[in-house]
């Protein structure tokens, strides 16, 4: 007599690839740049460019990584798979 295995865990959407990856990022990137840029952007113009880069990254890289993907990639495993990525 064979058992049937069924897995309890719920189905995972794979990783993404290059492309959906580089779209995610964009999504996080160009509205949070945006923001900054809106709220800041007075202040952002008198620093020197080199300076400026380095304030906006630095500010944008944490929301982007910690803030905004971990929501895309739930979002992503929700539309591929039906159920959320935890």
């Amino acid at each position: 007599m064979s058992k049937l295995s069924i897995d309890p865990r719920p189905a995972q959407a794979a990783p993404p690839n290059k492309h959906q990856l580089a779209l995610m990022i964009w999504l996080a990137v160009f509205p949070t740049l945006t923001l900054i840029n809106l709220t800041f952007g007075e202040w952002l113009g008198t620093l020197h460019p080199v300076l400026r880069t380095f304030v906006l990254a630095t500010v944008a890289v944490p929301i982007v990584i910690y803030g905004i993907m971990p929501h895309l990639h739930r979002l992503r495993g929700l539309l591929l798979t039906g159920t959320a990525v935890k």
